[in-house]
């Protein structure tokens, strides 16, 4: 992997079998294919591999502990392992794990396993649905909790209003130390990835070190933005996005439970959403329409009990008829900037980054320009009081008889010829 690869906690070594028998099962499973995770929870990874691989017709003891499995997670009746089996096994030809796990690495990517120590915990919520694996793409390898990732969701024909105000959100949200995460598609997703990458481009500090070292810190480092796929990670899809996508690897991550190679299908977009809504501690749907691929992240989320936001429209839009349907059910609640967002993923509570914890105590006694001027005000990098003013909203002398007074408080601190969020 090259030098802007933030080391995962994906070893290098490790249990080999264990890892090669995951990559291969990605390849003979689709996603949440329910019957081959009970048969990786009875018999493991690597069992399970040779069971399928054996040619035995079927096993009477292990389709009896995979039937208690299934019967665990409200999953009744089943076709039987033999018919399992008959799914699975005309794949065994086709299978190369050595061979993607190396493509990967020229790629500087690589497989991250439950086993692996940057597992996402949060994956578990998804009981016997979790990925058996994920490949991933990227200059930083690292899934951030759960608390830090933020869903940006939301029609492929997106609007100009719904274009604008996903990059404003994402931008704002990755300056507050968030990562966005989304699908990687035309319209609202790609709009999120945009304007994410373009916070982490403004910013020379973002990475930890001077833009000119190109090193990433590996204690600081997140992606800025995560891209979910249903294909494989060398493949991007859609075509019209594979430039944005190939940054998104240059400066992110891409990430998919299937492996190189493979081609996106109705279901796996389908199965992608869940993957989205369970990473994410807040999935916020910008634009939709009323039967949207963008509602089916929503209710993942929702049955994850995770919240979830979403952003109000014109009434006379088609687009946001699906955000209106979410509102009026009680399934999302009102978001209309990216400090709602923030709110709703807890940041004006318990999870404030250490770094806000002491300026929380005056916000209480701010007024409300100040409060536009805090908010606007970057974390890592510098900026000028002109665009101060456009993104807050304030005329010039509003913003620096704003930033005189937060400069006095500690929450504003000059740095060359600009301002940023005091430390």
């Amino acid at each position: 992997m090259n030098g802007n690869t933030v080391d995962s906690g994906m070893p290098a070594a490790g249990n080999a079998d264990l890892r090669l028998a995951r990559a291969a099962l990605t390849r003979l499973m689709e996603p949440s294919d329910l019957a081959g995770m009970a048969l990786i929870a009875v018999a493991g990874p690597v069992d399970a591999l040779a069971f399928i691989r054996s040619g035995a017709e079927s096993s009477a003891v292990l389709e009896q502990e995979m039937t208690a499995v299934l019967a665990e997670t409200g999953t009744g009746r089943w076709p039987g392992l033999a018919d399992a089996l008959g799914r699975w096994r005309p794949r065994v030809g086709d299978l190369a794990p050595e061979r993607d796990l190396r493509m990967l690495e020229r790629y500087c990517g690589g497989l991250l396993i439950p086993e692996d120590p940057g597992w996402p915990r949060a994956l578990a919520d998804l009981q016997l649905a979790e990925p058996i694996a994920l490949w991933m793409r990227g200059r930083v390898l690292r899934i951030p909790g759960q608390e830090r990732c933020i869903a940006l969701v939301g029609s492929r024909d997106s609007t100009s209003y719904g274009a604008n105000v996903t990059g404003e959100m994402a931008s704002t949200l990755v300056q507050r130390g968030f990562t966005v995460v989304s699908g990687g598609a035309y319209g609202i997703d790609a709009n999120a990835h945009r304007g994410a990458l373009a916070a982490a481009r403004q910013d020379p500090g973002y990475w930890g070190a001077p833009a000119s070292e190109g090193a990433v810190s590996a204690s600081l480092a997140q992606p800025p933005t995560l891209a979910v796929m249903a294909g494989g990670v060398d493949r991007f899809y859609p075509s019209g996005n594979e430039d944005l996508l190939r940054t998104v690897t240059e400066q992110g991550c891409v990430i998919a439970e299937v492996p190189p190679g493979t081609n996106p299908t109705r279901y796996r977009f389908l199965q992608r959403n869940r993957l989205i809504a369970a990473l994410c501690e807040v999935t916020v749907v910008v634009e939709a329409r009323w039967r949207s691929g963008a509602l089916n992240t929503a209710h993942h989320a929702e049955g994850l009990s995770r919240s979830v936001g979403a952003v109000p429209g014109s009434v006379y839009s088609a687009n946001s008829a699906g955000c209106h349907r979410l509102l009026r059910e009680g399934a999302a609640v009102c978001v209309t900037d990216a400090a709602d967002i923030a709110e709703l993923a807890g940041a004006a509570g318990a999870n404030l980054a250490p770094e806000q914890e002491g300026a929380a105590a005056l916000h209480d006694g701010l007024g409300v320009e100040d409060l536009l001027l805090l908010d606007a005000l970057p974390l890592r990098s510098a900026t000028t009081a002109d665009k101060l003013s456009v993104v807050a909203g304030l005329g010039t002398a509003s913003v620096l008889a704003g930033l005189g007074r937060l400069e006095l408080l500690g929450l504003a601190q000059r740095q060359g010829g600009g301002w940023k969020r005091g430390s």
